[in-house]
C-alpha cells in the first residue's frame, strides 16, 4: 500500500521574534532562516521518514530546486511533481519566544496544479491505496473525486480554513486529520469541545475516520463504533510549524503498515513531540528509529 500525496511545496522564510508584530508596528527579528516547508512536503516527508511508500504530485517554480532535492533525500517519490516557469510557493513565518507561530502563505505554483497532472498521476494508483490532500493547491475537489474512482482511500487534511473547502466533496473522505479549529468548522460544532465536535463528525460523515489532535491535549481517534485517545509527550517547544504535519504523516504510516490504531497514535505522537523540540518545518521531522528509541525511553 502507497500513498499519493498531492500536495503543496514551499519555501519557508522564518523569522524569530520576541512577539508577533501587531497592527502599525515594526519589529526586527532575532533570527532569520529559510527552509523547505508547505503541508504538502512536510507530510510526505514525514511519510517517508516513517518507513511509508510515499509519491509527491505538486508543483514548483524555478526557484524550487531545493524543495525537490529534500524530497528526494528524504526517499519521496518526486516523478509526479513539476517544475514549473515563476516562483515556488512560499511561506512568511513567525515564531516566537514560546515556539509558538503564525503563517502568511503565497501560493506561487502550488495554484497551479492542473487537472491534468492529477488524471496523470492517479493512473498509478492501485485499489486500496491512500490518497492525502491538503488545501494547499488548486484542484483539491477534482483530485478528491479523480482518487476515489480511481479505488483510493481519500485522507483530508483540510488546512487552511478558507472557502476553497466547500468546493472539497467532504463525503468521499475516508481520512480526516484535523485539529479542533477545522474540527469545529468542519462538523458545525458551536465549540472547540472535542466531544461536541466528535459527535457532530460522526453524524455528519457516517463512514469515516477522524484523527482529532488537540494541542496539549493529546489527540483522539474516533470512527462510528470506536475512539481511542492518547496523551501527548512532554517535551520543550522550540517550534510548532511541523507538529501537525508529522503526526499526519506517522499516523497514515501506520495504516498503510496495517499497526493497531492505539500503537499507531502513540507512535505519532511520539514523533511530534520530537518535531516541536527542534526549529524549522522539514528539518525537524524525526527519522523513525529515533521515534523508536524515544518511545522505548518513554513509554
Amino acid at each position: 500500500m502507497k500513498v499519493l500525496n498531492i500536495g503543496s511545496l514551499n519555501i519557508d522564510r522564518v523569522y524569530g521574534v520576541d512577539h508577533f508584530v501587531r497592527p502599525g508596528e515594526t519589529i526586527k527579528t532575532r533570527t532569520y532562516a529559510e527552509a523547505c516547508g508547505g503541508k504538502g512536503l512536510n507530510q510526505s516527508v514525514a511519510l517517508a521518514r516513517s518507513g511509508a511508500e510515499v509519491h509527491h504530485v505538486g508543483a514548483v517554480g524555478a526557484d524550487g530546486g531545493m524543495l525537490l532535492d529534500v524530497l528526494k533525500a528524504s526517499g519521496v517519490h518526486t516523478e509526479g511533481t513539476k517544475s514549473l516557469s515563476g516562483a515556488s510557493g512560499h511561506a512568511v513565518i513567525q515564531v516566537d519566544q514560546n515556539g509558538q507561530n503564525n503563517i502568511i502563505i503565497c501560493g506561487g505554483a502550488n495554484d497551479s496544479v492542473s487537472k491534468e497532472m492529477i488524471d496523470e498521476a492517479v493512473k498509478e494508483v492501485e485499489e486500496g491505496d491512500i490518497v492525502l490532500l491538503q488545501n494547499e493547491i488548486s484542484n483539491v475537489g477534482y483530485a478528491a473525486e479523480t482518487a476515489k474512482k480511481a479505488g483510493a482511500k481519500v485522507a483530508l487534511n483540510p488546512s487552511p480554513i478558507n472557502e476553497n473547502l466547500k468546493t472539497i466533496p467532504m463525503n468521499l473522505v475516508d481520512y480526516f486529520i484535523l485539529n479542533e479549529i477545522e474540527g469545529k468548522e468542519i462538523s458545525g460544532a458551536e465549540s472547540e469541545e472535542p466531544e461536541e465536535i466528535m459527535e457532530k463528525l460522526k453524524t455528519k460523515y457516517p463512514d469515516a475516520a477522524f484523527v482529532l489532535t488537540l494541542g496539549e491535549n493529546g489527540s483522539w481517534y474516533f470512527d462510528k463504533t470506536r475512539c481511542f485517545k492518547q496523551d501527548i509527550y512532554k517535551v520543550k517547544a522550540v517550534d510548532t510549524t511541523a507538529a501537525g504535519d508529522t503526526f499526519c504523516g506517522y499516523f497514515l504510516s501506520g495504516i498503510t503498515k496495517g499497526r493497531e490504531i492505539p500503537e499507531i497514535l502513540k507512535t505519532a505522537s511520539a514523533a511530534s513531540a520530537i518535531a516541536v523540540s527542534r526549529n524549522g518545518a522539514a528539518p525537524s521531522i524525526p527519522e523513525y528509529e529515533e521515534v523508536e528509541k524515544f518511545v522505548a525511553e518513554r513509554g
